[in-house]
């Protein structure tokens, strides 16, 4: 019977034992996820954290937000880190805010500058008609102004003493040399000379760069036309009287006239002679007049801080009138390949000028950029983006003010983390340090007792 309770008890103790073991293996702390993952963390370095409902929300230290969620650690490993500024959005918002990109080429740009510009007379083609004699109208042909003659036409029939007496001379001196040519060589030729001297003088009364005058009537001189042209003055009427040298008509040829480009300062960098440039104005719809760049003014006009340039332009018809407004196209000589982008893609503040370039799926990165020259709607640029890269080229300024917000954010949250961190090695509750203040030990040597109710206060009276 002993032996049966012993082996009893045994087996009862045994079984404790193992119910002990069971429950203390059980009620022993496991390993938590939280400490496995810290440890994690550890290991890898943490670039920042972002939101866990993908919102565009970062923050350089552990968070939660509205609802209580942690925020999600992301590694260097897993993602680059973002530069300052950088917007992160989700499809959904980026849809919504209407956000366009567009990739940034590499071609050759022809500068172009586009400017208003006015119809003028060609100088080189206007003539003066001014008598060098003394004389009355008779009859005035090109009695009206803006009447277009032909080249020879008469303009005007005028009456000169001093014209009648240069002719009679001539014809008089003409006939006693034909006479006197075989009974008197010797008068024959002074006769020769007084011809050949009235000649002389009624060539020098000519009018400037007109046909050679010829009699109409006995005693009236018939004045005709240099060339086609447009009469754009007329100083006298019939029956006037005139000096020497006095203007009396005006003519300009317009079968070529000029186009005056007023061309701003900020496009003439790239402006040379002989550049193309086309002309348009809405008085003439659907029509397109091209020229080359025959002048630039040396100096710029200080009202307008403008430029005049020259433009030759062709009229056969003479549909340009002098005065008609319009705008001119000027078009330079191309570049080499530059990288290009859209210009509203650049963000200018007057004094820096950014793009922002889209780094990842949603996320956007602002890059200062130095441009160069500009052609219609694109724009170089010399630094600051490659070709390749994608650029945003709509809403480009909401995302930029984000960007700014962001990076002040940012500046702000590090400053409050630098402030409320606390120094490594200074003492976590000593409120007294540096100030004099007794300790609550006694000073060496002077150890107080047990029951001394003033113990540790030595100093404080």
């Amino acid at each position: 019977m002993n032996g049966l309770k012993w082996s009893a008890l045994a087996l009862a103790l045994g079984a404790a034992l193992a119910v002990g073991w069971w429950s203390g293996r059980a009620s022993a702390p496991a390993a938590s996820p939280t400490e496995t993952e810290a440890s994690e963390l550890v290991e890898r370095k943490i670039l920042y954290y972002r939101n866990p409902m993908g919102l565009p929300d970062t923050s350089p230290v552990p968070k939660k937000d509205s609802m209580g969620m942690d925020y999600l650690p992301v590694f260097a490993d897993e993602a680059p880190p973002p530069e300052p500024g950088t917007v992160v959005l989700a499809p959904g918002k980026v849809q919504q805010l209407g956000v366009r990109t567009e990739v940034a080429v590499r071609e050759a740009l022809a500068p172009r500058v586009r400017a208003s510009a006015t119809v003028e007379v060609d100088e080189t083609r206007q003539f003066a008609v001014a008598p060098r004699f003394e004389g009355w109208i008779e009859t005035l042909h090109a009695n009206q102004t803006g009447m277009a003659i032909r080249r020879g036409d008469a303009l005007a029939t005028v009456y000169s003493p001093e014209l009648v007496a240069a002719r009679q001379e001539f014809r008089v001196a003409d006939d006693a040399a034909k006479r006197l040519a075989a009974s008197d060589p010797e008068s024959a030729a002074t006769m020769r000379q007084l011809r050949d001297a009235a000649r002389t003088r009624l060539r020098n009364w000519e009018v400037s760069g007109a046909g050679v005058a010829r009699a109409g009537s006995e005693s009236g001189l018939v004045l005709s036309s240099p060339t086609d042209a447009v009469v754009v003055e007329k100083l006298v009427v019939q029956g006037e009287r005139f000096e020497p040298g006095q203007t009396i008509l005006r003519l300009a040829d317009l079968s070529r006239v000029w186009v005056v480009a007023q061309v701003p300062a900020s496009g003439l960098a790239n402006l040379t002679l002989g550049d193309h440039a086309s002309f348009e104005t809405l008085s003439l719809p659907g029509r397109r007049f091209k020229g080359d760049v025959a002048f630039i003014q040396p100096t710029l006009d200080r009202a307008s801080r403008t430029l005049g340039v020259r433009i030759e332009v062709e009229n056969p018809d003479g549909v340009l009138r002098p005065g008609l407004f319009g705008d001119v196209e000027l078009t330079g000589q191309a570049s080499a390949p530059v990288v290009t982008v859209d210009r509203s893609a650049v963000i200018d503040s007057g004094t820096r000028q950014v793009v922002l370039v889209q780094t990842a799926p949603g996320q956007f990165t602002p890059r200062e950029v130095q441009l160069g020259a500009r052609s219609g709607d694109r724009v170089a640029v010399l630094s600051g983006v490659e070709a390749g890269e994608t650029v945003v080229v709509s809403a480009n300024f909401l995302l930029d003010a984000e960007s700014n917000l962001r990076a002040a954010l940012g500046s702000l949250e590090a400053g409050s983390a630098r402030e409320t961190a606390a120094p490594p090695d200074a003492p976590a509750d000593d409120s007294h340090a540096g100030h004099g203040e007794p300790s609550d030990e006694p000073p060496a040597g002077h150890e107080a007792p047990a029951d001394d109710p003033h113990a540790g206060h030595t100093g404080g009276h």
